[in-house]
């Protein structure tokens, strides 16, 4: 029978590399002890852009009971980023790249038992040519930060070596409220020397452990043999898994026997449940329309980066569940199996992707990597419920037009399907893809990460792009894969603005958005950017360095923004009450306005303890006019919902002046792409003439890459915008034409220097 031991504790550690660190003999008692999970960037990867990036050492000394001799034995790594090179007793037993998906080792070979043996880990999280993602909005902490395992096997076993997965996959051929047709499909192994016969029986229970469909096969294996076993099973009145309503499970228990022996076993959760999503009406799930109200997740929380157990991984749900989300895309990566078993506990629909990410490789052009990081996620995760779409990439199209990447993404595409045809495939197309490209159309539904109201234009601009590109597109099914604002807690605004960074801007962007999302039914899915603020380390903005600041909970999870109970509000069953603005303490106008969210009907607002108004209202209440006192003032709001009291607190200091401390810094400079450039002094006013440009020259249409790749285009643009390419973020911008760009920032960007520009570009022929 399979065993499997937890190797978590006591790793010696380096933050360095050491040539001769795989040895057996190597001396390692100067190193640090440390646990897994474990990253050596759990405090610099989200506090700049410079952070640790290189190759470390893990070594680990244990003994194997000799019980376990005559057996398989295998190493286990459930995570660790990106580059892992494995060594056993000083033999290199093989290298895994990708830094999120489980990889095992076969180790039977030179494992010794009864005495000790040497694990020697190297991980290297340097970005390499081959190796995805090369580049991304958020930080590559590196290090072992998932569970570590020795897995003891019988020599006749679920294949251990597809791809890190169970070997067993629950196949939902048909499936509907009268039955479910299934397909259990195993892979076998024989290692032995010699042919074997085994029968592999499958038990399948509901939730209260009770049978209720069995099938067995009989099974003839050659000596070294794999091989796929199908068995088909039928349910009969299954109880569908149905999202957050009634997530209901099922166990496959899935056992290879010989004679009276059962030489494996696996229990495999599962769910069966049929969806589609229609082009004009949104997702349906067991034939009912369900409005996929999501949220964003990256894996990473402050001062442990991706370092996290079970505690953190339950915390953030709780928080999801709390918020009232049906949906959850977990981006831009394969994420911890656990997570997945609670989206799957808890009725969250999930979109599950793999990080081709910002950047195609400059030189491996077929996609190796990331095919492999598709198979291992869809193989790692095939017995999911809970996950619905997988997605193949997320603004790949920053690396400009290449004919390659978009033949790479069709293969994806269709290695996706050849995979498992039961889902369908999305993709999240960068903002400035145009409506009918081409690009819309190579998935099964697809999705665009748009910031009108934050990178572009005001909030309301969704609305027209929205119906423009749906009429454009009527076939195609669209969903927002990601929208946000950055909101920092620190800065607040009684007239708030767009990339003001004000937690008052961060709320009304989302109220106003919102707003247009749930008036257009065909949008099949919207998700929040993000859930949690999270560690990117390129990034510099509004005070904060190596953070986004765009979640609805700050990075260590303690604080909820306003426009967390503006979702919870318009999405959640919990009656509440919460009053915005709280930490917006000291308030310079004698008359404020307050804002409450509540999915209550009726609000009484107290000021200094006396009663003032009573409200009803939908989500959003808004108290005009309401007069402070000097100094400081106690604003209540009470609702009572079926005979219980429910209340909210805030305390407003009335002062003369307003505190400079609310105001961000970017509010003067003009916002995060002012920060990327060091702008010119452009001299007196100038006439500007139009100007007519052809194909044959350079202009502000094409990208900065292009442009960079000429030496003379280069030179214009480091005379008028400083020297952008050794900027961090001039990696994630180089596919971006200058006119996009400048679209970001029409104040840094006027009308003049935009002229300049191209008066002198468009001089410069293309080759």
């Amino acid at each position: 029978m399979r065993k499997i031991i937890n190797m978590n504790d006591e790793w010696k550690f380096i933050k360095q590399d050491e040539g001769q660190a795989m040895d057996q003999a190597y001396n390692d008692e100067s190193w640090e002890v440390v646990h897994v999970p474990h990253t050596w960037n759990a405090i610099d990867g989200a506090n700049g852009f410079d952070f640790y990036k290189g190759a470390c050492w893990y070594r680990k000394e244990f003994v194997v009971d000799t019980l376990a001799k005559g057996n398989k034995v295998y190493i286990e790594f459930n995570g660790s980023n990106s580059i892992t090179d494995v060594y056993m007793n000083g033999q290199h037993l093989g290298q895994h790249k990708g830094g999120y998906s489980t990889f095992r080792f076969d180790i039977s070979d030179v494992i010794q038992f009864g005495t000790k043996n040497t694990l020697a880990v190297k991980v290297d999280n340097t970005v390499v040519d081959d190796v995805y993602p090369q580049m991304a909005d958020f930080t590559f902490y590196g290090g072992i930060y998932r569970d570590v395992n020795l897995v003891i096997a019988n020599h006749v076993h679920f294949d251990l070596m597809d791809y890190g997965s169970q070997g067993i996959y629950v196949i939902q051929e048909e499936v509907n409220e009268e039955k479910a047709s299934l397909t259990i499909k195993s892979k076998v192994v024989n290692d032995h020397e010699e042919e074997k016969k085994v029968r592999l029986w499958v038990d399948l229970v509901d939730a209260q452990g009770k049978t209720v469909a069995y099938a067995a096969k009989e099974v003839v294996l050659a000596s070294r043999e794999t091989k796929e076993v199908e068995v088909p099973v039928v349910i009969d009145n299954p109880t569908l898994w149905n999202g957050r309503k009634n997530a209901y499970m099922y166990e496959a228990k899935v056992s290879l026997q010989s004679f009276n022996d059962t030489v494996d076993e696996l229990s495999i959760p599962f769910g069966v449940r049929y969806f589609e999503v229609d082009a004009e009406k949104g997702f349906f799930l067991n034939g009912e329309h369900l409005a996929l109200n999501g949220v964003s997740r990256h894996q990473d929380r402050k001062d442990m980066g991706w370092a996290i157990t079970k505690k953190e991984h339950e915390e953030d749900m709780d928080l999801i569940k709390e918020v009232g989300a049906t949906s959850i895309r977990l981006a831009h990566y394969q994420h911890d199996q656990y997570f997945y078993d609670l989206c799957d506990q808890e009725g969250m629909v999930i979109w599950a992707e793999i990080p081709f990410i910002s950047v195609m490789s400059k030189t491996e052009l077929e996609g190796i990597n990331a095919k492999q990081q598709m198979i291992e996620l869809i193989r790692q995760n095939f017995n999911h419920p809970s996950i619905m779409f997988w997605g193949i990439q997320n603004e790949i199209q920053i690396s400009g037009e290449r004919p390659e990447l978009r033949k790479l993404v069709k293969e994806l595409n269709e290695l996706t399907k050849n995979e498992d045809p039961t889902r369908l495939t999305t993709m999240a197309n960068v903002m400035f893809v145009p409506d009918k490209d081409d690009y819309n159309y190579m998935t099964d539904i697809v999705g665009y990460n748009k910031y009108y109201g934050w990178y572009q234009g005001k909030a309301e601009d969704f609305a027209g792009w929205l119906d423009g590109f749906h009429k454009t597109n009527p076939t195609v099914k669209l969903g927002i894969s990601e929208y946000g604002a950055e909101g920092i807690l620190q800065y607040h605004s009684n007239d708030p603005k767009v990339k003001d960074y004000t937690e008052e801007y961060h709320t009304l962007y989302h109220e106003k958005v919102w707003r247009i999302f749930s008036e257009r039914p065909y949008l099949w899915s919207t998700y929040v950017w993000n859930m949690f603020d999270f560690g990117a380390n390129i990034r510099d903005e509004g005070g904060v360095k190596g953070r986004n600041n765009k979640g609805l909970i700050t990075y260590d999870r303690k604080i909820k923004k306003d426009a967390f109970y503006m979702y919870k509000a318009n999405w959640s069953d919990e009656k509440f009450v919460h009053i915005t603005s709280k930490r917006y303490i000291d308030r310079a106008d004698r008359a404020i306005s307050v804002k409450v969210y509540s999915n209550c009907e009726e609000l009484t607002l107290y000021v200094n303890g006396k009663e003032l108004e009573t409200k009803s209202g939908h989500r959003t209440f808004t108290f005009e006019h309401i007069e402070l006192q000097d100094g400081m003032n106690e604003i209540k709001v009470i609702s009572n919902h079926d005979g219980v009291e429910l209340q909210d607190v805030a305390k407003f200091n009335k002062v003369t002046e307003p505190n400079p401390s609310y105001e961000a810094p970017e509010a003067e400079t003009g916002g995060l792409v002012a920060n990327w450039f060091q702008m010119p002094d452009l001299g007196d006013d100038e006439e500007v003439e139009e100007i007519h440009v052809t194909d044959d020259v350079y202009s502000t249409a094409d990208t900065f890459k292009d442009l960079m790749e000429n030496e003379e285009a280069k030179a214009v643009l480091e005379k008028y915008l400083g020297n952008f390419s050794e900027h961090p973020m001039f990696g994630m911008a180089q596919g971006m034409q200058l006119d996009f760009i400048a679209s970001m920032d029409e104040d840094v960007f006027n009308e003049k220097l935009m002229y300049r520009l191209n008066k002198e570009l468009t001089q410069i022929k293309k080759s």
